[in-house]
């Protein structure tokens, strides 16, 4: 069974990470004055942002993704049941809580702030002391929910991030450099001969070896926007933006000497005394519009060509233009 300590170091610093720092609120109220209270409850050990409208309540949200949002209700303009519903349609907001603080004290009240997605109700004037209860409560629920949402994207036996992630990942990052016209690199890496590797070492050092293959390709990405992820059996899959062909490959080449460099004894490989990978890159350009899925199979072709040529190389190509 996979636990915490297993999991791959720079995942785990980031979730450690989340948890040391000051959570962030966002108190959103159209009174300084309501706000002042609220900011001297929490600023000793919060970070408390502050917004008098629901348009800055929106942009700030956007911008800090706070942990949890403080929102008054009457406000003039936008009030606070539409910043609420606009918060829980947008995706990435959506898990942010939040909790509604009004002079309302009817039922009526409550109930609307509840159905549009608010987790809490607290009405004016505020007790401090259950004001800070609450608002660690589901600061601690809403810290519980994104662990387990970040390991559903983790796979057991690497401890890098897993298919799911690469697939979802793809298409976000697709749709961005599309927007920003930047360039997007996919590499597929496939360990080469690893039934025979399997067949003679057996499956127990089958699987420490793609730990040490997958932790070598981790280390041998270097931006924090890079993703590695484990595709399926031996095969890993990188997704490197801002990045065109040129770049793409020079990173594979990296990568595959990482590995080299391991120089695990694979006495049943075509092609070498170790363990080696072939990779298949494909790059879209700064100005190329297509699908997600071409980049991915044209880096499987790619990959395929590799394997075809002897394994143990890098080949890549620029997705076509549409």
């Amino acid at each position: 069974m996979m636990t915490l300590v297993d999991i791959q170091p720079d995942l785990l610093a980031n979730a450690q990470g989340e948890r040391l720092r000051r959570p962030r609120l966002l108190v959103v109220d159209d009174q300084p004055a309501n706000i002042q209270t609220l900011y001297q409850v929490f600023s000793t050990d919060h970070q408390v942002f502050m917004a008098t409208h629901g348009e800055q309540a929106l942009a700030l949200c956007a911008a800090q993704q706070p942990d949890l949002v403080l929102l008054d209700v009457e406000m003039p303009g936008m009030d606070g049941y539409e910043v609420c519903r606009r918060l829980k349609a947008d995706p990435a907001a959506c898990d942010i809580p939040v909790i509604f603080v009004t002079a309302h004290k009817d039922e009526g009240a409550e109930a609307a702030g509840l159905d549009i997605g608010a987790v809490d109700f607290i009405t004016k004037p505020i007790n401090p002391r259950i004001v800070r209860a609450r608002v660690n409560t589901h600061l601690t629920l809403k810290a519980q929910s994104d662990l387990l949402r970040h390991w559903v994207y983790i796979d057991g036996l690497t401890s890098v991030y897993n298919r799911r992630c690469f697939d979802e990942r793809l298409v976000s990052e697709w749709g961005r450099a599309v927007r920003n016209g930047s360039a997007l690199s996919v590499l597929l890496l496939d360990v080469d001969y690893f039934k025979r590797f399997n067949d003679r070492y057996g499956h127990q050092a089958g699987d420490d070896c793609l730990r040490r293959v997958a932790e070598a390709l981790r280390a041998g990405l270097r931006r924090p926007g890079d993703l590695l992820a484990r595709y399926g059996g031996e095969e890993f899959a990188c997704l490197l933006p801002d990045t065109g062909l040129a770049g793409a490959l020079i990173v594979a080449e990296q990568l595959a000497q990482g590995v080299r460099d391991l120089a695990i004894e694979h006495a049943g490989s075509g092609v070498a005394r170790m363990v080696t990978v072939s990779v298949g890159a494909c790059s879209k350009g700064d100005v190329q519009q297509g699908a997600p899925l071409a980049l991915l199979r044209s880096a499987d072709e790619q990959l395929y060509v590799a394997k075809s040529r002897g394994r143990n190389q890098c080949i890549g190509v620029d997705l076509p233009a549409v």
